[in-house]
């Protein structure tokens, strides 16, 4: 298939990328910069120039392709709302080029948009178009769509890692050198899922090639690893203290970082292994972090 993938220079896009072309896939990738059309090029990608706020630019893509996944979002969490629903509008806009044909749309969420009940791990078959989360803005999107005969599949996110990247865990790193202590709230018994980016990008491919309209997918290795244990491995990475603070000190610590820092985030991937066949190989979140580079002495 010729598939259009935005975020195609991404971290995961990228992962994407490769997985698309060993399975035999003509990739056309959305860039937005000289440089990264032409590391796009020098995958042996296509290139469309754009990008997420030049919805026509999407557009071409969408027309020019067989299949779209759809994996850029802009990640200033300081803009999460506002970014949510220009995500909202992209996939709108995508999807409007695929009514009244076959072509398959792969749009990205959070595995806490699947969350049925409070402590209990989120779930494919949840979706709730009321959920508190603002990123739920890009399924409501994507249901839209769907009951307007596109085929829309939803690819659900944990931490996504590798040892160089670990999603927020990433700003929790920054802000634990930042402060000189790696902090977690309360007990630090709240739990984040995670899988590594090229398990992730595989079940991307997975979901393109054996999923159905309307299913959703969650790219989860782990079902839940507890942020006290995330930051004694952060601390033992930046040499500092790991210290627990109360909820009422997070904003101080942590700034925008304090909307997620006490999240309980776990979930299952059971139906996602069942449907797509998929099982994680890639390493797990705390031998990434402990292998990874904090730059000591530099």
């Amino acid at each position: 298939m010729r598939v259009f993938l935005t975020g195609a220079t991404g971290f995961i896009g990228s992962r994407v990328l490769q997985h698309l072309q060993a399975s035999g896939h003509q990739v056309i990738g959305l860039a937005r910069s000289d440089a990264g059309a032409e590391a796009l090029r020098c995958a042996g990608a296509e290139v469309q120039r754009g990008e997420l706020g030049d919805l026509a630019s999407l557009r071409g893509g969408a027309e020019a392709a067989d299949a779209v996944i759809h994996t850029a979002f802009d990640h200033d969490f300081s803009r999460f709302a506002a970014n949510c629903e220009q995500d909202a509008a992209v996939i709108g806009a995508i999807g409007e080029v695929l009514k009244g044909s076959t072509r398959p749309l792969l749009i990205t969420s959070g595995v806490g948009m699947g969350e049925a009940e409070p402590g209990q791990p989120a779930l494919e078959t949840v979706f709730n178009p009321g959920h508190g989360n603002p990123r739920i803005a890009s399924e409501r999107a994507g249901n839209a769509l769907l009951e307007a005969g596109v085929d829309v599949r939803v690819m659900r996110l944990p931490q996504v890692h590798d040892t160089v990247r670990q999603g927020l865990i990433s700003y929790f790193i920054e802000i634990s050198r930042q402060q000189g202590v790696a902090a977690y709230v309360g007990d630090g018994a709240n739990r984040w899922s995670a899988a590594h980016v090229d398990d992730v990008a595989r079940a991307y491919c997975l979901a393109l090639e054996r999923g159905q309209a309307g299913e959703r997918y969650n790219a989860v290795a782990e079902e839940g690893i507890s942020a006290r244990r995330i930051a004694e491995v952060v601390a033992a990475g930046l040499q500092v203290p790991v210290r627990s603070i109360g909820q009422g000190e997070a904003a101080a610590v942590f700034g925008w970082f304090a909307l997620f820092a006490g999240m309980d985030l776990p979930a299952s991937s059971a139906l996602t292994r069942q449907r797509l066949g998929w099982e994680p190989v890639a390493p797990l979140l705390l031998q990434d972090l402990q292998a990874m580079d904090y730059g000591l002495g530099r």
